[in-house]
């Protein structure tokens, strides 16, 4: 029997260089409430991303909401359906309806759904970069001003990613960006938001804090009804350490990436995202569709590969509107295309510490599974 091959993998550095930056917390006693290292890793994204508006949080999903919550939204919310439920869920918890429109192939909402969902009771589009892959930001950012809609990127998935040399980050209003420990770039949990207008900036410090603030005269105040979502300092260090691996983590998957794409590019039935030369993704997945033409169904080529000991991941074989919950609600969806590649989209292994020599196994395992 040949090794497991786990389906994801957290990016881990030296434990000595995590072990010495988190040494000075015992010096200064400060765990939590903006200390030293949260100031630290916030410049640090600063400089890395070239935006001067960014704010940390506990986790993406806190981040998103209150990234939602601060643009004081009412109405109808287009969205995309094929995504960690974490999107729908930051809308829906924030009073607004979702309404689900249609992807295209980069897996991202598609701009055509858009237009055609947008009523007088619009009024923003929140949406991920899903895998990784940028949204057809251009179309989407003409859309939104046409009908004076607001925007908020879910970048979970999309930390690193560039567009012609500048950071997904620099489109929207805002993006959110989730350093969950099995993402590209990690601290451990935690998110930030990165936004343009920088009055925000008091507004998710009172967000992410119960709402309280304080002034030598008057005090303790709560202004907000706020939350705890503060990023603490084992987080930030994890992230500033992390920080010296980040390239080096991008293009080791890229090469891994390449090397899938070679090796699957000839197995009849199985297709590939055509990466875009303009564009430096991240690799934080490597999705392929499975069609009729391999002879075995998605969810059977999951089940046979698992068998074999390599793990591989049904994203998303739901649609977020698919969920009891959202079903129920009965929300408007225009969902055709994400119909059809939920039941073949599937994620292969990709991480920093995979081998040459897995990918060459992941890809003759596919090739000898096909059904003639």
């Amino acid at each position: 029997m040949q090794k497991e091959i786990k389906a994801t993998q957290p990016a881990l550095i030296d434990i000595e260089a995590y072990i010495e930056e988190i040494k000075s917390i015992w010096d200064t006693k400060i765990m939590t409430n903006n200390g030293e290292k949260v100031s630290k890793f916030r410049q640090m994204l600063k400089d890395y991303t070239g935006c001067s508006n960014i704010d940390l949080f506990v986790n993406g999903h806190s981040a998103l909401m209150l990234a939602i919550r601060a643009l004081e939204l009412q109405g109808e919310v287009i969205t995309s359906p094929f995504t960690f439920v974490s999107t729908t869920n930051a809308i829906v918890q924030n009073g607004l309806t979702p309404v689900f429109g249609d992807i295209d192939d980069s897996y991202n909402l598609a701009p055509d759904s858009i237009e055609k969902l947008i009523t007088d009771k619009t009024c923003a589009i929140i949406t991920p970069h899903i895998f990784g892959i940028p949204c057809n930001v251009g179309e989407i950012e003409r859309i939104a001003g046409k009908y004076h809609l607001k925007v908020i990127y879910d970048g979970a998935q999309a930390f690193g990613t560039k567009i012609r040399g500048s950071s997904v980050a620099k489109y929207g209003d805002m993006t959110m960006f989730s350093f969950h420990a099995i993402k590209v770039f990690n601290s451990i949990e935690g998110g930030a938001i990165v936004y343009k207008d920088e009055e925000f900036h008091r507004l998710f410090e009172l967000y992410r804090n119960f709402g309280i603030s304080y002034d030598e005269k008057n005090g303790n105040d709560v202004e907000v009804a706020g939350i705890n979502a503060k990023m603490n300092e084992f987080q930030a260090a994890m992230g500033i350490v992390n920080f010296a691996e980040i390239d080096s983590e991008i293009v080791k998957r890229k090469l891994l990436a390449e090397q899938y794409c070679s090796c699957l590019r000839d197995i009849p039935g199985i297709w590939t995202y055509p990466y875009d030369k303009d564009i430096d993704y991240n690799y934080s997945y490597f999705p392929i569709r499975i069609t009729e033409e391999y002879g075995v169904s998605r969810d059977e080529l999951w089940l046979k590969l698992k068998e074999r000991g390599i793990g591989t991941r049904k994203l998303y074989d739901k649609l977020t509107c698919d969920y009891s919950c959202y079903r129920q609600a009965g929300y408007e969806r225009d969902t055709e295309y994400a119909d059809k590649i939920k039941k073949m989209a599937l994620d292969l292994p990709i991480y920093g510490t995979l081998q040459e020599g897995d990918v060459a196994c992941i890809c003759e395992t596919i090739r000898s599974l096909r059904r003639k």
